[in-house]
C-alpha cells in the first residue's frame, strides 16, 4: 500500500510560520517569535526525515500529489502538485536540515537586532519557497519557487535597509537573477510549443526517445543552453556570478542559508532535474561544463587576495559552484548532487563560524585585523577548522570524497576532458591555499587588532554586520566565544562536514535510478562489452589521480603556511612585486566596473532620458498641465452660465426638461 506523504504540509509549515511572525510578531516577545520560526522549520525537517524513512516503501521510487488543475489552455495543462524521487528527497532533506540549523543559529546572533520578528518571517518565507521549488512536479510550480526564493533573498540581503550598500546589494541580486530568469521562461515557452507540457513525467516521457542533437544546435540544445542561462543566475556562474559577493551585506546567517547551502545551488539542481534534456543536447552540456571550469578557477583566483574574511568564503562559493557545474555538464549528476551537500554542510558551517568570529570582535570582518583567535574562541577554531580541512579536500573529510569524485568524472566521462581536470585540480590547490591563508590569517600568530575591535557590551556601529546575542551585556568586554545556541549548529555541520563523505558509495547507489538515462548510461554506452564504470576500469589511474589532487591540497596548507606563519613579511614583498597583477586581482579584474560602464550607466542615463524627458515632462506633466488648462476653460464657461437670473434659470429647465421629454416619445416611437 503506497502511504500518503502529505508532501504539502513541508512548505506550508514554513510559511504558516512567515505569516504568524510577519503578522503578529511586532507583539510578540523575541522568545515566542524564536519558538514560531524554529518550530515551523524544524516540523518541516522533521516531516522530511518520516518522509525518508517510508520512501523505501515506494515500489517505483516516486510518488506524486497532484491537488487541482492550474493552467487550462486548450490542450495545455498544468497541475498544481509536488513530486518525490531519489533527487528531491535529497534536496528536502538539505534543505530543511541545514535551513533549521541556521535559523537555530540566528535565535543567538540576531537577538539583539531591530527587526527580529521580521527576519524570522523572511527566513521561514524562503524556506517555503525553496521547499517548493525542489518538491515541484512540473517546471511551472518550480518556477513559482525559483521567482519567491529571489524575492525572499532580496529581503534578507537588504535587511538592514537603511545601510545603502546593504539595500543595493540586495537589488543587484534581484535584478541580476532576473536576468537568467529570462532565459528560463523561453525554455518554458519552448517546451510548451513543442511538448505541449511542462510536467516532468509526461515531459521527459516524449524526449527519452529523441535521439542526441550531435550536428550543430538544435531544438533541445536550445532549450538546454536557455535553461543553463538561467541556472547561471541562480547558481552565480559567468557571467552572472556578480550579485553573490556583494549579497554578503546581508546578515551572516542568510551568508550560510542562502548563499551557501541552499538557493545558489537551485540552479544546479535544476540542471540535474532536466538531465533528459541535457543527455540529448551535448553541445549544450559542454558550454555548461566549461562555463563550470572557467568559474572555478576564475573565482579561486580572486578568492587568493581578499582580506574580508565574509568575501573570501562569497568567491570560494562562486568557485564551488562552478565544480558542480562541471560535474553536471559531463554528465556526472550524482557527484555533483554529492558535492552539492557536502558543500552545504561545510560552507554553511565555515559561513557561520565566520559569523562568530564576528560577534568575538565586535562586527570585525578583516581579517588583517585579527589573528591568535584559537585560544580566545576555542568552539569557533575546532569547527572553523574541520570546514576548512573539509573544503580544502583533505582526506577523510567530506570534500575530499566529492571534490575528487568531481575530477575523476571531469577526466574518465565520455564528456570529459583532461583540460577540465588540469583547471580543477589547479582550482583546488588555490582553494586549500586561499581557505588556509585565512584560518592561519584569523587564528594563529598574535592578535593584530585592538580593544575597539574586541566586542563590545553595546550595540555595533550601524556599519558593520553586527551580531549581538542573548545576554550579551553580560559578556562584558574582550573577546569570548559565542553562546552555546550558536554554537550547536557550528559542531553539527563540523560533524557531517567531517563524516558526510564516507557515504559515498551508499550516495551514488541512492540516486542512480534518479538518472537512469543520465551519466551511468553515458558510461555504459562507453564501455558496452565490460559493463563497467571508469572508475572501476581505471582504477590505478584513479587512484594517480586522487593522490595528485590530496598533493595539490597539502600544497596549498603548506604555501599558506609558509606565507602567512613562517615568513609574514612575504605576501607584501610579493604584492609589491606583482603590483599590476595583484591589484587587478585584488579589484575583482574591474568586472563590477565593466558592468557599470557598459550595462548600469547607460540604462540608468538611458532610463532617465526616458522617464524623465520622454514619460515625467511629456506625458505625465503634460497631461496634468492640460488638464488643469481644460479645467480652467471648462469652469469659466460654466461660470458665465451662473448669470443670477431667475428667468435664464427657468430657461435652462425647459430647456432640459424639453429634452427628456422628446427622448422619451423617440424611444417610444422605436
Amino acid at each position: 500500500m503506497t502511504p500518503n506523504f502529505h508532501l504539502w504540509l513541508i512548505p506550508v509549515l514554513p510559511l504558516l510560520g512567515a505569516a504568524v511572525n510577519g503578522l503578529f510578531g511586532k507583539r510578540f516577545s523575541r522568545t515566542l517569535v524564536s519558538i514560531v520560526g524554529l518550530s515551523s522549520s524544524a516540523a518541516a525537517f522533521a516531516l522530511g526525515l518520516w518522509v525518508a524513512t517510508e520512501f523505501p516503501s515506494l515500489a517505483s521510487g516516486l510518488y506524486r500529489e497532484t491537488f487541482a488543475p492550474w493552467l487550462r489552455a486548450g490542450d495545455f495543462r498544468v497541475d498544481f502538485g509536488f513530486y518525490l524521487d531519489h533527487l528531491s528527497l535529497v534536496m528536502l532533506l538539505i534543505v530543511s536540515g541545514v535551513g533549521f540549523l541556521i535559523h537555530l543559529y540566528s535565535v543567538g546572533y540576531m537577538w539583539e537586532e531591530g527587526g527580529y520578528y521580521r527576519f524570522f518571517s523572511y527566513l521561514n518565507l524562503f524556506l517555503f519557497f525553496m521547499l517548493t521549488l525542489v518538491l515541484a512536479s512540473n517546471y511551472l510550480v518550480m518556477f513559482i519557487g525559483w521567482e519567491g526564493v529571489g524575492l525572499a533573498s532580496y529581503l534578507l540581503i537588504g535587511f538592514w535597509f537603511t545601510r545603502d550598500i546593504a539595500a543595493s546589494a540586495g537589488k543587484k541580486a534581484f535584478i541580476v537573477n532576473r536576468v537568467g530568469d529570462f532565459g528560463f521562461l523561453i525554455a518554458l515557452f519552448l517546451l510548451i510549443k513543442h511538448f505541449g507540457s511542462l510536467d516532468f513525467v509526461s515531459l521527459f516521457a516524449s524526449i527519452r526517445p529523441l535521439g542526441p542533437e550531435t550536428q550543430g544546435s538544435g531544438l533541445l540544445t536550445s532549450i538546454a543552453l536557455l535553461l543553463m542561462v538561467g541556472a547561471c543566475g541562480k547558481s552565480a556562474q559567468i557571467p552572472l556570478y556578480v550579485w553573490l559577493p556583494d549579497a554578503m551585506e546581508g546578515p551572516t546567517p542568510v551568508s550560510a542559508l542562502i548563499h551557501a547551502a541552499t538557493m545558489v545551488t537551485a540552479g544546479i539542481y535544476m540542471i540535474a532535474r532536466s538531465h533528459v534534456i541535457f543527455d540529448r543536447a551535448p553541445t549544450a552540456g559542454m558550454i555548461v561544463a566549461i562555463l563550470g571550469t572557467l568559474t572555478a578557477f576564475f573565482a579561486a583566483t580572486i578568492g587568493i587576495t581578499q582580506t574580508d574574511i565574509k568575501k573570501v568564503l562569497a568567491y570560494s562559493t562562486i568557485s564551488q559552484l562552478g565544480y558542480m557545474f562541471l560535474a553536471c555538464g559531463v554528465a556526472a549528476y550524482t557527484a555533483g548532487i554529492f558535492h552539492l551537500m557536502t558543500h552545504a554542510f561545510f560552507k554553511g558551517l565555515l559561513f557561520l563560524a565566520a559569523g562568530s568570529v564576528m560577534h568575538a570582535l565586535g562586527g570585525e570582518q578583516d581579517m588583517r585585523n585579527m589573528g591568535g583567535l584559537r585560544t580566545k574562541i576555542p568552539g569557533t577554531f575546532w569547527t572553523m577548522t574541520a570546514g576548512t580541512f573539509a573544503i580544502a579536500g583533505i582526506p577523510p573529510l567530506a570534500g575530499f570524497f566529492s571534490k575528487d569524485e568531481i575530477l575523476w568524472q571531469a577526466y574518465a566521462s565520455p564528456r570529459g576532458s583532461w583540460v577540465y581536470w588540469l583547471l580543477g585540480l589547479i582550482t583546488a590547490f588555490m582553494t586549500s591555499f586561499y581557505m588556509f591563508r585565512l584560518w592561519f590569517l584569523t587564528f594563529f600568530g598574535e592578535y593584530r587588532g585592538s580593544l575597539a575591535h574586541a566586542r563590545p557590551a553595546g550595540p555595533f556601529p550601524a556599519s558593520h554586520d553586527h551580531p549581538q546575542t542573548a545576554g550579551s551585556g553580560s559578556h562584558g568586554h574582550g573577546i569570548h566565544d559565542s553562546p552555546k545556541v550558536m554554537l550547536v549548529p557550528m559542531i553539527v555541520l563540523a560533524v557531517l562536514s567531517f563524516v558526510g563523505g564516507w557515504v559515498h558509495h551508499s550516495f551514488e547507489n541512492f540516486l542512480a535510478p534518479a538518472f537512469r538515462d543520465g551519466g551511468s548510461t553515458l558510461a555504459a554506452e562507453a564501455h558496452p562489452a565490460s559493463g563497467e564504470s571508469p572508475a572501476e576500469e581505471g582504477g590505478g589511474k584513479e587512484s594517480l589521480l586522487m593522490v595528485i589532487s590530496v598533493a595539490a591540497a597539502l600544497s596549498g596548507l603548506y604555501l599558506a603556511w609558509l606565507l602567512y606563519c613562517r615568513r609574514p613579511e612575504l605576501p607584501n614583498e610579493i604584492a609589491q612585486g606583482m603590483r599590476g597583477l595583484y591589484q587587478t586581482v585584488l579589484n575583482k579584474y574591474y568586472v563590477d566596473e565593466l558592468y557599470a560602464n557598459l550595462f548600469v550607466k547607460p540604462l540608468v542615463d538611458g532610463s532617465t532620458k526616458l522617464l524623465w524627458h520622454g514619460i515625467d515632462q511629456n506625458v505625465i506633466d503634460a497631461g496634468v498641465d492640460a488638464s488643469a488648462d481644460a479645467a480652467r476653460h471648462v469652469s469659466d464657461t460654466m461660470r458665465h452660465m451662473q448669470s443670477g437670473n431667475v428667468r435664464s434659470y427657468a430657461g435652462w429647465v425647459a430647456f432640459g426638461a424639453a429634452g427628456v421629454i422628446a427622448y422619451m416619445i423617440w424611444i417610444g416611437v422605436r
